[in-house]
């Protein structure tokens, strides 16, 4: 195995996992478009779905007790629903249309939070079921079941540490779903274990750093970062949708 290459990876696997460890999400956002420029799209996913499930894993061992389950079985068996209506029913929609639609959506919720943090914050949690239901056909058509979760997580104005948590607890149950498809499908070859193998030690001191760096965010700055991140998501999107539309 090329050293250089190794290590590479390491550093892209380090910073998204410490991004993902702090705030709760945006690891596939950092590593997968930087993954691709060094290795295989078929290594890269699989090899980010056992990464991001490892580190929901790892966050919750000791952060379970943290999860706002009022929202998160919500969450959960809404997305489950969504995801089958988002395999079949939703494969003749162009792809890049959808994203740029989603890019344009979250953008203007993140500037719009942003100038206005204190105006929309949800008192109950039936609104779970509707972004949950979302995220499922989002996730089961396009693999981006993640925006809506994030959206609607920062519009409950949880502290970093319940945030953070919740956002754990559906990924993972979600990603034993992911896990699964990508064994059937046989794509946890062992090229594949052998990377995730190397980035293990590497993931588990990003998760110790990015859980110290979450309990000394403030809450009101930490949803202002969740923000940007959310707007750097929608650039992201719109800019890729673009690229393929042209």
């Amino acid at each position: 195995m090329d050293i250089a290459l190794l290590l590479t990876i390491l550093l892209i696997i380090f910073i998204s996992t410490l991004t993902r460890s702090t705030f709760g999400f945006g690891d596939a956002l950092i590593a997968m478009p930087l993954l691709v420029l060094f290795i295989d799209i078929k290594i890269a996913t699989p090899l980010i779905a056992l990464i991001a499930f490892f580190i929901a894993f790892s966050i919750l061992i000791k952060n379970w007790k943290k999860v706002e389950f009022k929202s998160a079985w919500r969450l959960i068996v809404a997305s489950l629903i969504g995801i089958p209506i988002g395999l079949w029913y939703l494969e003749d929609v162009n792809e890049n249309i959808i994203k740029l639609i989603l890019g344009i959506i979250i953008l203007i919720f993140a500037i719009y939070n942003l100038v206005k943090p204190k105006l929309i914050q949800l008192k109950t949690e039936k609104f779970a079921w509707l972004f949950g239901f979302f995220a499922g056909i989002l996730g089961g058509a396009y693999n981006t079941n993640g925006p809506p979760i994030v959206i609607y997580s920062s519009l409950k104005k949880w502290n970093p540490q319940n945030f953070r948590a919740t956002l754990q607890g559906y990924f993972f149950t979600t990603g034993i779903l992911l896990i699964i498809s990508h064994g059937i499908a046989g794509n946890f070859t062992s090229e594949v274990l052998t990377y995730f193998a190397y980035c293990l030690p590497i993931v588990l001191i990003a998760v110790i750093i990015g859980a110290r760096l979450n309990k000394k965010i403030p809450v009101q700055r930490f949803h202002k970062y969740i923000y940007l991140i959310l707007i750097a998501l929608g650039i992201l999107l719109i800019f890729n949708s673009f690229q393929n539309l042209i």
